[in-house]
Formats: structure tokens, C-alpha cells, sequence
């Protein structure tokens, strides 16, 4: 199915010379002379090569039409993750490396949404939000204003991220997996 290239998101699988690439990343450029672009990082899916690649805003690109299945996360077994049908218990291998960035909120038990070309995971997505302890995080500064002002703090997956004032270590919190970012206190 063609399609603009500024519809790209990522997640999508596109066939782009001869092969099939999982996109990653897209960014728009609006540079100050000329016409905007788009700024593609993504993925072969069969070689696991990464690849940035530049499309004008009114080029067509060629989206291949997955399938959308449900898996448990199991464990990782070395570059691999292990996912298991919640239906039939049948376990799929899938290279980590199709998370990208995401892979540190994968968690035990997570219920992820692969999508399939015929029966082959070329994409995986999380859930949009993920519950992570707060691991470090800075004292708050005294005269800070708590609207505006954010602190650097460390999640127990590793991963930095900036958090209010109020938040201390040890305290739970909701983070979006897309980038990391602060979304509120966890409940309960």
C-alpha cells in the first residue's frame, strides 16, 4: 500500500529497495532554504542493519500490511527475547534489537503486541505507559518553582529521565516507554 512519506510513524514496516525496514525514528526538517524533508532512522528487518534515509515531504513509500498479535514476555536469552502465545503457549524468538530505545521498560510478564508478515514479528510495541521505581534522585533545590521546574532523576531500569520536584527516590511512577518521560505518580 503506497503512502506519503510524511504518514511514516514508527513501528510501520516499509519496503524500501528491495528489502523491508522497521522505521525507528522520523524526524521532519524544515530547513531555512528549500523544501521540508523527513529524516527516517530505521531497521532491516532480515539483517538487523541500521539505516537513516531522506524523503521529501509529497515522495510515496511502499507500508507492507501487518498483523497484530498479542504475546507475553518471557525472558531474554541473550540478544534474543522469548515471547509466548497466551493462547497456545507456542514461544517466539525475536531479536531484542527490535525495540530500539524501548527495550529498558520491557518488563516479566508484559503483554506485548507484535506485528507479523506472514507469521514472521517485524515490530513490537509496549504499552504506552510503564510503572518504574525512581532509583536516584536529586534533592529538590530550595526556591525552585514547582510548575516549571524539573529535576534529573534515575528509573530502576537504568534509564534517566527528568521528574518534579516532589518526587524522591524509592517513590513508584508512570513514564511513557516511547521516550521515558514523567507522566504522574503511580497509584496504590
Amino acid at each position: 500500500m503506497k503512502q506519503q512519506a510524511n504518514q511514516m510513524r514508527p513501528g510501520q514496516v516499509i519496503e524500501h529497495e528491495g528489502r523491508r525496514w522497521t522505521v525507528l525514528k522520523i524526524a521532519i526538517i524544515t530547513p531555512g532554504k528549500g523544501g521540508a524533508f523527513i529524516q527516517v532512522e530505521m531497521r532491516d528487518i532480515k539483517g538487523g542493519t541500521k539505516k537513516d534515509d531522506r524523503w521529501r515531504t509529497a515522495d510515496t513509500v511502499e507500508r507492507l500490511m501487518t498483523e497484530d498479535k498479542e504475546f507475553t514476555y518471557s525472558y531474554a536469552d541473550g540478544e534474543n527475547l522469548v515471547l509466548m502465545d497466551p493462547e497456545t503457549f507456542e514461544q517466539t524468538i525475536v531479536p531484542a534489537a527490535i525495540l530500539g530505545d524501548r527495550l529498558p521498560f520491557l518488563q516479566e510478564n508484559m503483554t506485548v503486541s507484535c506485528k507479523l508478515i506472514e507469521g514472521d514479528p517485524v515490530g513490537m510495541d509496549l504499552p504506552a505507559q510503564v510503572t518504574l521505581e525512581v532509583a536516584e534522585a536529586d534533592p529538590v533545590v530550595k526556591g525552585q518553582t514547582a510548575s516549571s521546574s524539573y529535576k534529573p532523576a534515575l528509573l530502576s531500569n537504568g534509564v534517566k529521565t527528568l521528574v518534579p520536584p516532589f518526587v524522591t527516590a524509592g517513590e513508584k511512577i508512570v513514564v511513557k516507554t516511547e521516550d521515558g518521560s514523567y507522566v504522574e505518580r503511580a497509584k496504590g
